[in-house]
């Protein structure tokens, strides 16, 4: 079977006629038609065109979701506790209930919350993009296989027409055998 009236048949199958065209299946049958590779690092890409911005919101992420930071703060925490009510007993800059502390901790919430669903929407659309690629890859690979059996079904077919060609000429000889006919 010619290629074009292949993808033809694979572009029936899956819909393509007309408007309702998929780009990411587009993509997948011009890769099958021009032999080349689908698959690529996902990694790469996505460090391409990043800002300053997102790079930055994926390290705050990074690290405030860390055990580094947790341990970090729980030791600046006891520390502040401990100076302000052991170590200053009579000048404690942030004396008992820590009204000071209450205030930057409120403050490094507001600033770490935003950052952090910052690059949670990055990692969402980072997901999004590995899934299309994912599903452009295993796309192909089932197109492929599609071929692979079209191909094994016609050789069989040419096969089993050359045998049963051969079997019609043994068949003739074995009757003209019988016949006394014979060569």
């Amino acid at each position: 079977m010619q290629m074009q009236a292949w993808v033809k048949r694979i572009e029936d199958m899956l819909g393509l006629g007309g408007a309702a065209q998929s780009d990411s299946e587009r993509k997948v049958l011009k890769h099958m038609t021009d032999r080349t590779v689908v698959s690529r690092d996902m990694s790469k890409e996505s460090t391409e065109g990043e800002t300053f911005g997102d790079w930055l919101a994926d390290r705050v992420a990074e690290f405030g979701g860390s055990w580094t930071f947790i341990s970090i703060f729980v030791v600046v925490l006891v520390a502040w506790a401990l100076i302000n009510t052991v170590v200053l007993i009579t000048g404690a800059f942030d004396p008992y209930p820590f009204i000071f502390l209450n205030l930057l901790l409120s403050m490094l919430a507001a600033l770490q919350a935003p950052i952090i669903m910052m690059a949670q929407n990055r990692q969402s659309a980072k997901d999004r993009a590995a899934a299309l690629h994912d599903y452009e890859v295993n796309l192909k690979a089932e197109l492929e296989i599609m071929a692979l059996h079209e191909k094994i079904d016609h050789l069989q077919s040419e096969l089993l027409l050359r045998m049963l060609e051969k079997q019609e000429e043994l068949a003739k000889v074995i009757t003209e055998l019988k016949n006394g006919t014979g060569k």
